[in-house]
């Protein structure tokens, strides 16, 4: 198990501000399981539009930090180094709460399946223990070019 920075995300997974929708990731299992960070801050560029006088975190991008968690789970095996895993499904997407500026979102993405360069991930996004959201993403590994 170990603790990731951001610049340690960076070295793992393609994504840049501001798409870079993880800040630490807090517990790694390589292939296995991540659990990370994302500090929503007002500054976040979608809140300028989503919504102007209510600011909530649009699920999809909840959806999408927790699939960067997962994918830094993937891509830290050693023969996934330096590829990309892209979305390839997501089903049971669930969202239980809104994800305001000033939350803390734990992303937790345990990987279920595994064949070839395909695979499932189940994952959650919480704010103070409470379930934000949840959701089964399948990932497809690819070359990174």
């Amino acid at each position: 198990m170990s603790k990731l920075t951001t610049k340690q995300i960076m070295e793992i997974i393609p994504h840049r501000q501001p798409f870079l929708l993880v800040d630490t990731i807090e517990e790694l299992t390589p292939g296995v399981k991540a659990v990370g960070k994302k500090c929503v801050s007002y500054n976040e560029p979608f809140f300028a539009g989503h919504f102007p006088n209510e600011p909530v975190m649009p699920g999809v991008l909840i959806i999408e930090a927790m699939a960067q968690a997962g994918a830094v789970a993937i891509l830290s095996k050693p023969e996934n180094r330096g590829k990309t895993a892209y979305f390839a499904g997501i089903s049971q997407a669930k969202f239980k709460q809104k994800v305001v500026p000033g939350d803390v979102l734990t992303l937790e993405l345990e990987i279920i399946k595994e064949k070839g360069p395909i695979g499932v991930g189940r994952g959650t996004a919480k704010v103070d223990g409470k379930l934000a959201a949840s959701a089964e993403l399948t990932f497809a590994i690819g070359s990174g070019e």
